[in-house]
């Protein structure tokens, strides 16, 4: 179909949010919905439902009360011209939404009061960058269920393997697709009125000054990549830029935070690695010492015991670090809370925490 390749779906990257009171959105509708192989999900009266519900929270409504209010709300409009239509082409679907300020009230109703409506809003402005999408990705789908950003920069080179789904999830459909498009489709799925933008070359010389400032400065940066010089640079890039830094590892619940929005001159990963030298000189001999600086980010001596085990086969049994899915997705989630704490002004001082199940419940005496 030429008007599907003029409007540049074919690469099916993004969502397409249509207004169809506007009557080019409302053309372009009538002819997505006459394809033969879209399915058209229009399941709006729910959505008015839960509407009518969060607008009367003192009322009590039966289901067929709630029902017929419903559709005398939706009697106002031509119903199919009321709210948007999104076309998602991946999955040759087109769904019936609420308009998006009524949307957003009712996906995060939820969210109050743990989430107070100031907040809800002062998150909506923030931007978040993420580099690497293996914890990255659940970080990025955690910070999107909250609605934890206004906009979203991920930088990943790689594409999912089916190696790769013991800790991400996906769909073994996916494999060959690049992480950054798998992670930009699953929130348009959740919220298509988020914008995430999509670094899939990951981060390069080329590209950080773009990803860290286009479009405006970072609020926050998430660093999830396994790369050692991306590791170093891109704190290097936000210390110069004020901008606080979130890590985690996968391994004993370790939480790693950098304030460099509130400690302008505080050294690298909380300096572990000064007895490397000057900062300026470590990118220009990190090919020679490249996994002693690892251990040394990774703070080696308190590393689990099964991770020190799973090191030592590096090379021989294994050729990467595991990471078990629990530990990811926990990962995920304690990084989206603090992201939250930090990008609300609530105090998140410079650290490393170990949430570590294993040593809390004392499982078979092993850390």
């Amino acid at each position: 179909m030429n008007f599907i390749k003029d409007l540049d779906l074919t690469s099916q990257i993004d969502a397409l949010i249509l207004k169809p009171a506007e009557f080019s959105d409302f053309e372009l509708l009538q002819k997505i919905k006459g394809l033969p192989f879209i399915s058209v999900i229009d399941e709006i009266e729910s959505q008015v439902s839960e509407l009518v519900k969060m607008k009367n929270p003192t009322k009590y409504f039966s289901p067929s009360e709630l029902l017929k209010e419903a559709e005398m709300f939706l009697s106002k409009f031509d119903k199919e011209k009321y709210g948007v239509w999104v076309y998602y082409p991946w999955k040759n679907s087109l769904v019936h939404l609420l308009p998006e300020e009524d949307f957003i009230a009712v996906r995060t109703v939820r969210n109050k009061y743990k989430i107070t409506e100031e907040e809800q809003m002062e998150l909506a402005r923030k931007k978040i960058g993420i580099i690497g999408l293996s914890v990255g990705q659940s970080v990025a789908i955690s910070l999107a269920i909250e609605r934890s950003f206004g906009e979203l920069r991920i930088a990943d080179f790689d594409t999912l393997e089916l190696g790769n789904m013991n800790r991400l999830r996906s769909s073994v459909t996916n494999i060959g697709i690049e992480k950054t498009k798998l992670v930009k489709r699953e929130i348009a799925e959740i919220d298509p009125f988020l914008k995430v933008t999509i670094f899939e070359v990951g981060l390069t010389d080329e590209n950080i000054d773009s990803f860290f400032v286009e479009g405006g400065k970072l609020d926050l940066l998430i660093e999830e990549c396994d790369n050692i010089k991306v590791k170093i640079q891109s704190r290097l890039k936000a210390r110069s830029l004020e901008i606080p830094v979130i890590m985690d590892t996968s391994d004993r619940g370790l939480l790693d935070i950098e304030r460099f929005d509130l400690e302008r001159n505080r050294p690298l990963f909380h300096g572990f690695l000064s007895k490397f030298g000057s900062e300026d000189e470590l990118l220009g001999k990190l090919d020679t010492i490249k996994y002693e600086v690892l251990m040394a980010i990774l703070d080696y001596e308190k590393i689990s015991k099964r991770g020190k085990d799973s090191l030592q086969e590096l090379g021989k049994t294994i050729t990467s670090w595991p990471q078990l899915g629990s530990s990811v997705i926990m990962g995920g989630a304690m990084c989206a809370h603090f992201a939250r704490k930090i990008l609300t002004n609530k105090k998140v001082n410079s650290g490393r925490s170990y949430v570590d199940l294993d040593q809390y419940f004392n499982s078979n005496n092993e850390s």
